[in-house]
């Protein structure tokens, strides 16, 4: 990867054509064993259509489906080489490299103005932020990109864990996105991260007069070779930063949010006090 600021906009990218090129090689491995879709289906636990949405590149297939193809299909590892492509094919072309990086972090810091951190989100939520995106998304889309949301939680399950910090502005805790009960459900997943050992949460309240990051949201990531990187959100043109003053910078300002935010006890006061007024 570059030293240079790197761009990432969401325009099509070359891995955009991974899931098309995977579909068509499924489908002709399939008739070559002679299986209908159906047939594989039901060997693999999914309906023949989902089979078509497959070798249509129209949904992306989880590695362990690729994996029960592979050998299914006697495909001698031709499909289990696309794991590694498809997984980063879940995600928006301007996230995939983010999604790389952060899968194999060892500390991620999150500064959120706008809505709960994907690494937090609820099921429900997600599906609610993706829902009310325009231009509008399709069906087929939305649950892709729930999937991979969800999928990226996997990260408070590694070992050794890594450590994770989130501060986010109290509007973002107090905006009730996809309705009451959504909103308290994310409210109540909030509680529930913030108990494992290696996270912490903090809220930057309302009525601080110092707030260090008024530019938006951004994340820093530091890989496991002592490699530190910054992403910046932006509409339509998202940002991943490798040069040292720019991350530096950014470094700088998650310590001050650190400082002016309130304390991890504070902060969830403040949720609890939201879930016991609804």
């Amino acid at each position: 990867m570059s030293e240079e600021v790197q761009e990432l906009d969401d325009q099509p990218q070359p891995d955009s054509v991974v899931p098309l090129i995977f579909g068509r090689l499924l489908k002709r491995l399939r008739a070559q064993a002679g299986m209908e879709r159906a047939e594989l289906g039901r060997v693999t636990g999914y309906s023949a259509a989902t089979i078509a949405s497959y070798e249509q590149g129209r949904r992306i297939p989880n590695a362990k489906f690729i994996m029960q193809a592979d050998e299914l299909l006697d495909a001698k590892g031709a499909l289990t080489d696309f794991v590694e492509e498809m997984e980063k094919a879940q995600y928006p072309a301007f996230f995939q490299d983010v999604a790389v990086l952060e899968k194999k972090a060892v500390t991620l810091y999150f500064f959120a103005v706008q809505g709960v951190p994907g690494l937090l989100q609820t099921e429900q939520y997600a599906r609610a932020v993706f829902t009310m995106w325009r231009p509008l998304l399709d069906e087929a889309t939305i649950e892709q990109r729930v999937a991979a949301r969800l999928a990226r939680q996997e990260v408070f399950e590694r070992k050794p864990a890594p450590t994770l910090s989130f501060v986010m502005d109290e509007s973002v805790v107090r905006r009730r996105l996809g309705g009451l009960a959504v909103w308290h459900g994310q409210l109540e997943q909030i509680l529930l991260v913030s108990e494992r050992r290696n996270v912490e949460i903090q809220i930057m309240p309302e009525d601080r007069e110092k707030h260090a990051a008024l530019a938006g949201p951004f994340s820093l990531i530091e890989t496991e070779k002592g490699r530190r990187i910054a992403y910046v959100e932006a509409h339509k043109h998202s940002r991943l930063y490798t040069d040292r003053q720019t991350v530096r910078e950014l470094e700088e300002q998650y310590s001050l949010l650190r400082a002016q935010a309130l304390p991890p006890d504070e902060s969830l006061a403040i949720v609890k006090k939201l879930l016991g007024e609804t």
